[in-house]
């Protein structure tokens, strides 16, 4: 059965009802609710206990991005999330409300990619190129969603968007045919998002031994025609 992108109404079998969890306050804003270490309110804090509420979401995350990489949005369970992360469900669905909260949460992506008009023409691609190259190698948050993107639709659409929304705009700036954004993006995307595919998903001998010099060689001058050709 094809999965379908996640809403708020989501239901989640086995955990806990959404509509509860998502109306509960995050902790974070909440002087009265108990922190990530568990104190009570009104409980004296300890001051040499640091608070770990951001170790706990990241653990959170990394955790949902795994298992919605290796389950898919639909078998993805909240249950499953926290036994990853080594917390009690209940922290989950404090911090994120739902299990479409979490997904949301999980598949944040900011790009940052590079204003090519502070470049020289003729240097867009190789600048693109290494751009991505060097997320790709620093930001596991970027392969973790490339893995959920092949395996289920909720994953596919947030990619998507991440590229009509971030990569579409540096695009139009540069390339000789505004309208034909989008069409070049998609290419772009090709050749980018297909690197990433085989060097850090499905590691592929060959490209995982390519130099961070040698990807940008290859790849620069196909994605430098994409950019600023005026004919295909």
């Amino acid at each position: 059965m094809a999965e379908h992108a996640p809403s708020t109404t989501d239901a989640v079998p086995g955990d806990a009802p959404a509509a509860a969890s998502s109306a509960r306050p995050d902790p974070a804003a909440d002087p009265a609710a108990p922190d990530a270490e568990g104190s009570a309110p009104g409980e004296a804090a300890d001051p040499a206990r640091p608070r770990r509420s951001a170790a706990t979401r990241a653990a959170i995350l990394a955790a949902a991005r795994d298992r919605f990489a290796a389950d898919g949005y639909e078998r993805a369970t909240i249950r499953a999330i926290a036994r990853d992360a080594d917390i009690d469900p209940s922290m989950v669905m404090r911090y994120y409300g739902n299990k479409a909260g979490l997904f949301a949460a999980a598949s944040e992506i900011e790009v940052h990619a590079p204003d090519l008009t502070h470049f020289p023409r003729e240097e867009a691609g190789a600048r693109l190129v290494r751009h991505f190259v060097e997320r790709w190698e620093c930001d596991e948050t970027l392969t973790a969603m490339m893995r959920v993107g092949v395996t289920n639709e909720a994953g596919a659409e947030r990619m998507r968007g991440v590229f009509a929304e971030q990569i579409k705009p540096v695009l139009a700036a540069v390339c000789p045919v505004p309208e034909e954004a989008p069409t070049r993006a998609a290419l772009i995307a090709s050749q980018i998002l297909g690197m990433a595919l085989c060097r850090y998903v499905l590691h592929l001998p060959p490209a995982v031994g390519l130099s961070h010099d040698e990807v940008i060689a290859w790849l620069a001058p196909t994605v430098q025609r994409y950019l600023t050709a005026e004919h295909p």
